[in-house]
């Protein structure tokens, strides 16, 4: 079984401004967590909170590209997923992300519910982020209910 899960988006913008919303702990509360300890940089843990679910994670930042590409672990130890964002410029004004998380337990009986909510989670979050980006919405985050 393939266990992974892609979510793919185009955004009016190009990949520097996407690429900063990601990585930048001032932009991010914008549309995905409600905040980020730090700057994503390779080699570095950041926390993140979620206020709304008083919450907190930590991702460990595997690989950084300018502008081009952001690689992550998270999740409990024994359960990590790799995730991958790719931005391709399209032009000068739109970019494509693209979203792949990996490595979830195909033994698990779960697995099925489990990447379906992380593929919504996904939508989400891009959904989020294009608000954001193309229309300066920065109040949809948080209306996700689980």
């Amino acid at each position: 079984m393939d266990t992974q899960v892609t979510t793919k988006f185009k955004i009016v913008k190009p990949a520097s401004e996407v690429f900063e919303a990601i990585v930048d702990p001032e932009k991010i509360g914008n549309f995905w967590f409600s905040s980020s300890s730090e700057r994503w940089e390779q080699g570095k843990s950041i926390t993140l909170r979620y206020d709304e679910y008083n919450a907190e994670g930590k991702i460990h930042v595997v690989e950084v590209e300018e502008n081009k590409k952001i690689v992550f672990s998270w999740g409990p130890e024994d359960q990590e997923t790799i995730v991958t964002i790719l931005l391709v410029e399209l032009d000068q004004t739109s970019t494509r992300i693209e979203v792949t998380e990996s490595g979830f337990n195909g033994d698990d009986p779960e697995i099925v519910n489990t990447m379906l909510g992380q593929k919504e989670g996904w939508v989400f979050a891009l959904t989020c982020l294009k608000a954001y980006l193309e229309n300066g919405i920065t109040t949809l985050r948080g209306s996700l209910i689980h």
